[in-house]
């Protein structure tokens, strides 16, 4: 046997061992979601205390295996995600709209996976902020980013991705554990938290006290009153923190603070998680407006 032959059969194995039992089963036949297009996925759970599991979904692109930067995506209200994943691929999920899950085969490439977090187990419908923004949510995550990166070794850089209710998750996970990511970026952050219905942990939040880049993405229209643009433009002037602004856009509906407005970059999906990708490769943003 060639070296190159062996070397095309460790990567079969390996992508066969991240599918588990669910890999090419005979006869097994489905039709791919448009947000999981191009993309190998398996479900990832690690025990926690009492009892509890912490769970996500890890995306490779297909035929990739080598992947050197993990982006874990930390999604919005209710941040309960639900996933199922049959066939190597997420199925269904409840936050399936979500900005950072329906646009994740944008951002999957040779060099990125991501992984999407859930909220930790025994959570009914809502994951608190408070549990958000606890050292606990960075333990339980970290334990979960910590048995990715046993299944890959290719890894060298782990970023947080945040968006809305949870760019909780990614300011605070990189402020009690600095040292285990490159940087952090949050998209359509949590601005007014003292806003009716906002969450005030993020009240007074020093984003310097990390040490670690991060970088923030919102559209200059977002119509939700906790995370208005003029909101972010003062962070990122006190903070000195890079403010990407999102134009445009098309096939707004839903409520403002949901997922399918400006909030949720409706119709720019693309070209955020582009820019957000070239953050990740670079840990610089080469643009600072999309059109």
């Amino acid at each position: 046997m060639t070296k190159t032959s062996i070397k095309k059969n460790a990567r079969v194995v390996t992508l066969a061992l991240l599918a588990g039992s669910t890999f090419a089963r005979p006869g097994y036949a489905q039709t791919t979601p448009g947000h999981a297009q191009g993309l190998l996925e398996t479900l990832i759970s690690v025990e926690l205390p009492e009892g509890k599991k912490q769970v996500g979904v890890l995306s490779l692109k297909t035929g990739s295996d080598q992947p050197t930067k993990l982006a874990v995506l930390l999604p919005g209200s209710p941040s309960v995600v639900r996933p199922i994943v049959e066939g190597n691929v997420m199925t269904s999920a409840e936050l399936a709209g979500n900005f950072l899950i329906r646009a994740r085969r944008f951002l999957v490439d040779e060099s990125i996976a991501t992984l999407i977090v859930e909220c930790q187990s025994g959570i009914s419908d809502h994951c608190d902020a408070d549990y958000q923004a606890s050292a606990g949510r960075q333990q339980d995550v970290g334990k979960l980013i910590a048995d990715v990166r046993k299944k890959l070794p290719s890894v060298d850089q782990v970023w947080l991705v945040g968006t809305s209710m949870g760019t909780i998750s990614s300011s605070f996970m990189l402020k009690y554990a600095p040292s285990a990511y490159a940087g952090a970026i949050h998209t359509a952050a949590i601005t007014e938290p003292y806003a009716k219905n906002s969450y005030r942990e993020l009240g007074g939040f020093d984003y310097k006290k990390a040490g670690r880049p991060q970088f923030l993405i919102h559209h200059k229209e977002d119509p939700c009153s906790l995370t208005t643009y003029s909101g972010a433009k003062t962070i990122s002037e006190k903070y000195e923190l890079p403010l990407i602004t999102v134009l445009g856009g098309s096939g707004f509906n839903g409520p403002a603070c949901k997922a399918h407005t400006a909030h949720g970059f409706k119709g720019k999906e693309k070209e955020v998680m582009t820019a957000i990708a070239q953050i990740i490769k670079t840990g610089t943003a080469n643009q600072l407006e999309i059109q």
